[in-house]
């Protein structure tokens, strides 16, 4: 097969930031994602729907002109959130509220540190049928970083989801044969997005030969044996798992330092990369599903109906990407050869 067409698909789960880097990411993402979950970890973060409704602005003055591109805002979880600010926000439509452990990846020192302690935030959400969105890691400094996913399972997530079993709940960026299982054990109220360099890459490809800052993201890479894993839920066509990039920028320069940035930015090609893993498994019949389907159906939206094809023809992705400022950024696969293109 040299050609597919598919649904006009949507990121279910990304990272625009601000300011100037809107300019980039932005029409990046606009150029195959009809819709895109935008992460609210800003610094300060989106808390309420003020501030969503002010960075939903920023990002449509970024769209390309003549774009039907809808960034669909999510609230950030603080100790502070209340009922109130979920009612608030639903009124407008924002479809989603964000979990991040406090420490637990980029910007994220403002988020919450007592988790059971939202219980009656997350009943409000249940109530007004608004989506919980999780990274689920916990940040405790005696933990294993490998481990930190699997044990949130345990301690948080589980308990989480028998405790409101009608609250939806987006599993983010799964990295693990324990995440992956759990979700297909849950409720048709868990599901989980997975992102291109989790299905393509282990912690081998981090680690190996030197460190490679380039491919350190969280939750970090893990063993071979739990990327296949991953590799073997998305061939199957399970709708409990779909497409949601995690694409995060960083200048370069703060990548490649002695503390570097987490962070994989894939939007340059990252309808092209999925394509590439289901090529390899040959499950091409399946990437529609992930890519265009299951995510709207589990957010209860439409599904989009513009169509868009691919078409199997070798390019390199750019070594690095310049901005405005003068800094730049190193894509995901930079310097790599995609099999597959955008017609």
């Amino acid at each position: 097969m040299n050609q597919i067409t598919i649904t006009q698909p949507d990121d279910w789960h990304l990272h625009f930031r601000d300011g100037e880097l809107l300019n980039e990411t932005v029409p990046a993402t606009a150029r195959c994602f009809r819709r895109a979950i935008v992460m609210p970890n800003l610094v300060p973060p989106v808390k309420n729907r003020s501030d969503a409704m002010a960075y939903k602005q920023r990002i449509l003055e970024a769209a390309p002109t003549g774009s039907n591109f809808e960034p669909l805002m999510v609230l950030y979880l603080t100790n502070e959130t209340t009922s109130d600010d979920i009612h608030e926000a639903c009124s407008q439509d924002i479809p989603a509220a964000k979990l991040y452990p406090a420490g637990a990846t980029t910007n994220s020192d403002a988020a919450v540190s007592g988790i059971e302690s939202l219980y009656p935030v997350f009943e409000a959400m249940s109530d007004a049928g608004m989506l919980l969105l999780i990274h689920g890691e916990v940040t405790n400094p005696e933990t294993d970083i490998f481990d930190r996913e699997k044990l949130f399972i345990d301690q948080h997530l589980g308990p989480i989801h028998q405790r409101f079993p009608d609250l939806k709940i987006v599993f983010e960026h799964i990295t693990t044969a324990d995440a992956a299982d759990f979700v297909l054990s849950g409720s048709d109220n868990l599901a989980a997005t997975i992102t291109p360099q989790h299905l393509l890459l282990n912690r081998n490809d981090l680690l190996v030969g030197g460190i490679r800052p380039h491919n350190y993201c969280l939750p970090v890479l893990k063993r071979n044996t739990h990327q296949q894993r991953l590799r073997d839920v998305v061939a199957s066509g399970s709708n409990k798992f779909f497409l949601g990039t995690d694409s995060a920028p960083h200048a370069k320069h703060t990548k490649e330092t002695a503390c570097g940035c987490a962070g994989c930015y894939s939007a340059w090609g990252a309808l092209e990369l999925y394509t590439q893993v289901f090529d390899d498994l040959d499950a091409l019949d399946k990437l529609e599903g992930f890519a265009s389907f299951y995510g709207a159906d589990f957010y209860g939206m439409a599904r989009n109906t513009h169509k868009i094809t691919l078409k199997r023809e070798t390019w390199t992705m750019p070594e690095e990407i310049a901005l405005t400022n003068g800094d730049s950024i190193v894509p995901f696969f930079a310097g790599q050869t995609l099999n597959w293109q955008i017609a």
